[in-house]
This record gives structure tokens, C-alpha cells and sequence, in this order.
């Protein structure tokens, strides 16, 4: 009598992208990102109602928003990709990595979209309320009916201001954007369970 022992190891998908569970960790990522938005938009209201200060410095809360949605931004893609690559079978690193990069790329569209759009949920709230702080932090000058035509045109230096506004978000858009697609890599390989092998016994036959 012998025992016959087959092993088989359990292949990857045939279709290495999968939809659903980006999906879900699609939703995953955008719920983190809107409560860690309105997390940090009640922490700075919190802070600057308590404050007592008589002013306050509007290039401070600016810095800490952006600094803020970056972390936002990473924490939710990796909660996200976490939570893709656990939603999914077994699968090997390459394909854990695709698919995180996917969902990335499927987050930051979509929340470009939102925010364009003005359907933006908490990140409207936020906006509002950040709007509304910076209205009144701001001087009133008491100036009604304001005819456009004897506004003066921008100097120089105006335009060079605006130009470095511009180019710092946009550096702070192309730096978040790649730590998030870094953060999202991260949370898939550490979510993803490698294929294993299957042990099949059959049944003892006769040796002769």
C-alpha cells in the first residue's frame, strides 16, 4: 500500500484587475478622507475659537490645512488599499501593487471631480467654514459699491505673488499626490495574502 500526496499550488486571477474590491476600498478611502477633513477643519475652529487672540494669522491656518490634507489624504489611500487587498483572494505582490495603484488613480480623479463639481459633502463644509473664519479674520474696510473699472491693475509684484501661490499648490498638489500613491502601495502590499499551496491526499492504492 502507498499513499499518493499532489500538490497544488492555487494559481492568481486570470484577470489581475479587480473591480470590486477597488471598489470598496474606493468608498473606504473617500469616507476616511471626508472625516479626517472635517476632523481637521473642528480642530482648527476649536483652536482659534480658544485662542482668545485678537487676530489671527490666516498664512498659519493655511499651512496647517495643506499639511493636514496631505496626512489625510495618505491615511485614507492606505486604509483604502488595505482594505482592497483584503477584500480580494489570494494573490501575489504584483498584482496587490496594480491594483493599489488603480485605486489611487481612481481616488484622486474622483475627488478632483467632487471638488470641481461642488458636490463635495464635508470638504464643502469645510471650505465654508474655512471661508467664513478667513471673512472674519479679514478687515472690513467699510468700502460699499466698488466700481471694478477704478480697480487698479496688478503690479509686478502682484503678479509674481500670485504666481508663487500658484506654483506652491501646485507642488503641494504633485507632492501629496505621490506620497498618496506611495501610501496606497504600501497598504496593498501589507493587505495582500499570498497564493499557498493546496494538499491533495488520494486514496491509498496497491502496490504490486
Amino acid at each position: 500500500m502507498a499513499d499518493q500526496t499532489i500538490v497544488q499550488p492555487v494559481g492568481d486571477y486570470h484577470d489581475r484587475v479587480r473591480w470590486g474590491p477597488i471598489i470598496s476600498g474606493l468608498f473606504v478611502a473617500l469616507a476616511s478622507q471626508l472625516i479626517l477633513s472635517a476632523l481637521g477643519a473642528a480642530i482648527g475652529a476649536t483652536s482659534i475659537a480658544n485662542s482668545g487672540a485678537p487676530r489671527t494669522d490666516l498664512g498659519d491656518i493655511g499651512q496647517a490645512a495643506t499639511w493636514w490634507a496631505i496626512i489625510s489624504l495618505l491615511v485614507s489611500l492606505f486604509l483604502g488599499s488595505w482594505v482592497m487587498a483584503r477584500a480580494c483572494g489570494p494573490m501575489n505582490r504584483n498584482t496587490a501593487l496594480l491594483n493599489g495603484a488603480i485605486l489611487w488613480a481612481t481616488t484622486i480623479a474622483l475627488s478632483a471631480w467632487l471638488l470641481t463639481s461642488g458636490v463635495t459633502g464635508a470638504f464643502g463644509l469645510a471650505a465654508s467654514s474655512a471661508s467664513n473664519i478667513a471673512g472674519g479674520a479679514l478687515p472690513q474696510t467699510g468700502i460699499p459699491n466698488v466700481n471694478p473699472t477704478t480697480i487698479p491693475s496688478p503690479t509686478a509684484q502682484n503678479t509674481r505673488d500670485i504666481a508663487g501661490g500658484v506654483a506652491k499648490g501646485g507642488w503641494s498638489f504633485v507632492l501629496g499626490s505621490l506620497l498618496g500613491l506611495v501610501a496606497s502601495l504600501i497598504g496593498a502590499a501589507v493587505g495582500a495574502r499570498s497564493p499557498r499551496n493546496v494538499t491533495t491526499y488520494v486514496e491509498p492504492t496497491t502496490v504490486r
